[in-house]
C-alpha cells in the first residue's frame, strides 16, 4: 500500500508541476515572482522557483539589472508600516505586536530569495546571482541595500555549524581537484604535476570547507606545508625537486595559502574558522606540532612604498620597510591598509617575521618587491590578541618585527 501510494504522489507532483509550468510558459520573471510569493503549495513553490532562476540564469547584464531593480523597488519595506507596528509593539508587547513588526521590517525580497533556494541547486544559483549583484553595484551604488538583504541571508546558510571541513587530496575526486587549480588565489597552480606536489607528499595537507547544498564547491581552502622551522622562501617550500619529511617529524605547520572560492560569498567569513579548526586538527594528529604559522604575501606594500617616499623609507631594507608597512600603515577605520594583514591579526595571529626574496614570481616582485611575512598562530594567545586588534586597534607583533619598523622611524 505504502509503494502504490508513493507511485500516486510522485505521478500526481509531476503532472502538478507540468500544469503550474504550463500556466506559467510566457509569463516574465516579476509575474513569476509575485506568484512565487503567493504560493501555498510546495510543488507549486519549487515549480515556480525553478522557474524564475532558469530565467534569471538566460537572462542579459539588462535583463538581471532589471529584475534587481524589481527585488529593490516592488519588494522593499514599508516604512509607515514599520513604524506603525513599532509604535504597537512598544505600547504592548506581545508576541504578535512583535510578529506584526517583524514582518513589517523585513523586506519581502528575503522570502523570496528563502523560497528560490528550496528547489535542487538553488543555493549556488544564489550565490552567482549574488556574484551579478556585486559586479553591478560598483556601476550603480543604488543596488547595494539589496545586497544586505543576500548577507544577512547568506550568513545564516553559511553558518560554522553548516560547514564541513574536509581533507583534499590526490585521491579526491577529479571535479575538486580541476576546483583547485582553477581557484587557487595566491600562488597558481601551473599543471597537474604542480598540483600533485602540494597533495601527495606526506608533509602536505589541503583542507577545505564545503557546504552540504554545494558539496563539490570548496567555498575556501587552505594549503598546508608541515616544515621543520619556519620558512623564508615560498619558492623554497613549493620547489620541484625537493626532499620530502614524514609528516611525524615535522614540528611547524605552514598556512601557505587560503583561497576563497565564491565571489558570490565576499564579506561571508569562513577563512578564521577554518585556519582555527585545521589547526587544532593537525595538532592532535601530529603531537610533534608546536607552531603554526603562515607564509604570506603582502600585496599592498609597493603601492604603499611608491606613495611614502620619504628619505627613512628609501634609507631601509626591504625588511624593514615591510615591517613598518605592516605595523604603521593604517586606513581611516585605524585598522591596517594591508588586506591579508587585517585578515591574519583579525583571527588573533601576530606579525612574527617578514623575508626579502621569498616571492620571486613576477606577481610576487610586483606586489611586494619580493617580501612576505610570517603570522604567528599562537594557540594560547589568539583570543587575547583579537581582542586588542578588534578593540584598541593593536597589531600584534615579536619584539624583531618592532625592531626593524622602529629602525625607520629613528631615520625620519
Amino acid at each position: 500500500m505504502s509503494y502504490l501510494t508513493g507511485l500516486f504522489t510522485n505521478v500526481f507532483e509531476r503532472r502538478f508541476a507540468r500544469a503550474v509550468s504550463t500556466d506559467a510558459k510566457g509569463r516574465g520573471i516579476t509575474d513569476l515572482a509575485r506568484d512565487l510569493l503567493g504560493a501555498r503549495g510546495e510543488i507549486s513553490g519549487s515549480t515556480l522557483a525553478r522557474l524564475i532562476l532558469d530565467q534569471y540564469a538566460q537572462a542579459d547584464a539588462k535583463g538581471k539589472n532589471a529584475f534587481f531593480e524589481f527585488l529593490l523597488r516592488d519588494l522593499e519595506i514599508d516604512p509607515v508600516e514599520v513604524v506603525e507596528t513599532l509604535k504597537d509593539y512598544k505600547a504592548a508587547p506581545s508576541k504578535y505586536s512583535y510578529r506584526a513588526y517583524a514582518r513589517a521590517s523585513e523586506p519581502k525580497r528575503q522570502e523570496l530569495l528563502r523560497r528560490l533556494n528550496q528547489v535542487h541547486g538553488g543555493t549556488q544559483r544564489l550565490v552567482s546571482m549574488r556574484q551579478d549583484l556585486l559586479k553591478m553595484m560598483r556601476q550603480d551604488k543604488k543596488l547595494e541595500p539589496l545586497d544586505v538583504d543576500f548577507q544577512h541571508l547568506f550568513a545564516s546558510w553559511f553558518n560554522r555549524g553548516f560547514l564541513v571541513l574536509r581533507p583534499i587530496n590526490w585521491s579526491s575526486p577529479a571535479e575538486v581537484l580541476e576546483k583547485i587549480i582553477a581557484y587557487e588565489a595566491v600562488h597558481a597552480i601551473d599543471s597537474w604535476d604542480d598540483l600533485r606536489r602540494r597533495l601527495q607528499p606526506a608533509d602536505r595537507r589541503c583542507f577545505g570547507f564545503f557546504h552540504p547544498a554545494m558539496p563539490d564547491e570548496p567555498l575556501i581552502f587552505v594549503e598546508v606545508a608541515l616544515t621543520q622551522g619556519i620558512p623564508n622562501s615560498v619558492q623554497n617550500l613549493l620547489a620541484d625537486g625537493r626532499d620530502p619529511i614524514e609528516a611525524e617529524e615535522a614540528d611547524t605547520a605552514v598556512f601557505y595559502s587560503i583561497s576563497n572560492c565564491q565571489a558570490g560569498l565576499a564579506g561571508i567569513s569562513f577563512g578564521n574558522s577554518l585556519i582555527k579548526q585545521v589547526a587544532a586538527d593537525l595538532s592532535r594528529d601530529l603531537i610533534a606540532l608546536d607552531t603554526f604559522v603562515t607564509l604570506s604575501p603582502i600585496p599592498g606594500l609597493t603601492k604603499w612604498l611608491d606613495q611614502n617616499q620619504t628619505p627613512a623609507l628609501k634609507a631601509a631594507s626591504l625588511e624593514a620597510q615591510a615591517a613598518h608597512y605592516l605595523l604603521t600603515a593604517k586606513r581611516d577605520d585605524k585598522l591596517p591598509v594591508d588586506p591579508v594583514a587585517r585578515f591574519h591579526l583579525g583571527n588573533g595571529a601576530a606579525v612574527h617575521a617578514v623575508h626579502a626574496n621569498a616571492d620571486t614570481s613576477a606577481n610576487g616582485m610586483r606586489q611586494s618587491k619580493g617580501a612576505m611575512v610570517n603570522y604567528l598562530y599562537d594557540l594560547s594567545l589568539i583570543t587575547n590578541n583579537h581582542e586588542h586588534f578588534v578593540t584598541e586597534k593593536t597589531v600584534a607583533a615579536s619584539a624583531a618585527v618592532r625592531a626593524l619598523s622602529a629602525s625607520v622611524s629613528s631615520k625620519s
